[in-house]
């Protein structure tokens, strides 16, 4: 994941392979609706929190375990109040580990040290999935693939860490150390890792970031002839075998999580650009850097064979950009979805860089999400990160709690993995107290694919209202567990409500609703 400027050559090289030539799509920027529409029911709003050189948590390594959860609840609570519904947290940023269960050892991004457990110990992975699902928001566990380490300081690993047990595994490229992704057992290694962590904790979803094969740096060589003469089989040219074998990591992450949890999401997201128009015809009209010449990385071959469940490009580019407009790649990866899902990566941090002209105007991101909106092959976005988002460029988080994201929404179906809603809740009741209304219901009947409940949506409406479900508006409450009443504290005195409960499952299909029932205020 990209990160910030002065990181450029080891995780953050976006604009690098980037040539000089115009290219702006007036008619297109013309096309952007000023008016803003009601947000749809289901949308995907996720942030990414990353933990790589502290970029968002935990801000300190010398932080007490007390003051990490902290950190971390009030991150999560000023998500929920921006109306993000999912969270991406970065877990293995360099073949090391922010949760307990791990073969790999601790981060240094945690403790300071690699290899040394939080004091007292607790489990950072399984603490935010709880904190994430209290506040009614997805968790997917963020792997960087191939980095095995961040800097040259190559002493500084734990004895434990893969590089000092697997040496011949890893090449130097850039100054560190990365898998060399040739070696049939590195693949294998990676898939290990990443089940253990599906086995073991209740993560919605699995992510990958845009870091396969590294970006170019000048002067720098990829060292792999010797695994290029042993693995090649009947591969003569080395860079269709590198790309070949990240299609081979991908396919069996893809079958092995499925086949793990057949209810787990698997996504990645890419580099903006896959191929240009010049170098392919199926390619998108801009004129950069590409993940698929420069990276080996076939995003789209992932996503056309239906190995990944969602892919989010990395759009950090501005509408009306000369060599990548975010208007055009979002038109292309539109158009290359293959009935995956698409969300798309925006970058709110980018109104912090000096030089970021179009970024600097209020209107440049909330126009972006008009955009991507107006494609009904978009399902969403991811923002690019979330201290970024906590400090409230320019003011777009408070645009995101007062009008885009205003009303709750659920995450969108992937009808590919589970198209059986459950059955609706049972014996709705609902009775006013001193408190506002108490809510209770009775668990569904099992459904036709015998898969439990996952948690609920109440649905509260006035008295004269007309119950409709497919206005987000209506939406009072959406639970990830299975408790079978609400409270709800936010009612008026002498008013007439009308309640509805429906019943969701992991993917979040959601069932019919209960009967309505109404409820008085005293």
């Amino acid at each position: 994941m990209r990160v910030y400027r002065y990181f450029i050559i080891y995780i953050f090289p976006l604009f690098i392979f980037l040539h000089v030539r115009a290219q702006t799509d007036t008619n297109r920027l013309a096309a952007i609706k000023p008016i803003i529409k009601i947000e749809p029911k289901r949308e995907f709003r996720g942030v990414w929190i990353a933990t790589v050189v502290n970029i968002d948590w935990p801000s300190d390594v010398h932080l007490s375990v007390d003051k990490q959860k902290k950190e971390l609840t009030d991150m999560l609570d000023a998500d929920q109040r921006a109306g993000i519904n999912a969270v991406i947290f970065q877990v293995r940023p360099a073949a090391d580990a922010f949760y307990a269960k791990s073969r790999e050892p601790w981060s240094k991004w945690l403790t300071g040290k690699q290899g040394q457990a939080p004091d007292p110990v607790y489990d950072p992975l399984e603490f935010a999935i709880v904190e994430a699902h209290k506040r009614g928001m997805e968790l997917h566990a963020w792997f960087n693939p191939y980095r095995a380490t961040f800097d040259g300081n190559f002493k500084s690993l734990s004895p434990r860490h893969i590089t000092n047990l697997e040496p011949s595994w890893f090449f130097t490229y850039g100054g560190i150390k990365l898998f060399n992704p040739g070696i049939p057992e590195v693949r294998d290694y990676i898939v290990q890792v990443i089940l253990n962590v599906v086995d073991n904790y209740n993560i919605d979803g699995v992510h990958m970031d845009d870091y396969f094969y590294p970006y170019k740096i000048e002067g720098q060589k990829i060292n792999d002839d010797q695994t290029f003469k042993a693995y090649a089989g009947d591969f003569i040219d080395v860079k269709d075998w590198r790309r070949n074998n990240v299609d081979l990591l991908i396919e069996a992450l893809g079958d092995s999580i499925h086949k793990h949890k057949p209810f787990m999401k698997f996504g990645i997201a890419p580099f903006g650009i896959w191929k240009n128009m010049a170098q392919d015809s199926e390619g998108s009209d801009s004129h950069g850097g590409d993940s698929f010449y420069e990276l080996y990385a076939d995003t789209r071959k992932w996503i056309k064979e239906g190995w990944v469940d969602y892919v989010a490009p990395q759009l950090y580019w501005h509408l009306g950009y000369h060599l990548a407009p975010f208007e055009n790649m979002v038109d292309w990866w539109g158009d290359n979805t293959f009935d995956r899902h698409l969300y798309i990566g925006q970058a709110p941090y980018r109104a912090f860089e000096i030089r970021s002209k179009a970024f600097k105007n209020p209107s440049e991101i909330p126009n972006q999400i008009r955009y991507l909106r107006d494609n009904p092959r978009v399902q969403g976005s991811i923002f690019f990160s979330n201290n970024s988002l906590m400090r409230n460029p320019l003011g777009f988080s408070d645009s995101l709690r007062t009008n885009f994201y205003k009303y709750p929404a659920l995450p969108p179906v992937m009808l590919w993995l589970d198209s059986v809603a459950p059955n609706a809740p049972k014996n709705l009741t609902a009775k006013p107290n001193l408190r506002g209304v108490k809510l209770k219901w009775e668990t569904p009947d099992t459904a036709k694919d015998k898969e439990p409940v996952y948690g609920y949506v109440v649905y509260r409406f006035n008295g004269t209202d007309t119950v409709n479900l497919t206005n987000p508006k209506y939406i009072l409450h959406i639970q990830y567990n299975a408790d079978t009443e609400f409270m709800d504290e936010t009612t008026e005195k002498g008013k007439t409500y009308l309640y509805v409960v429906t019943a969701i499952d992991r993917i979040k299909n959601e069932s019919d609703p209960t009967p309505t029932i109404a409820a008085t205020t005293n």
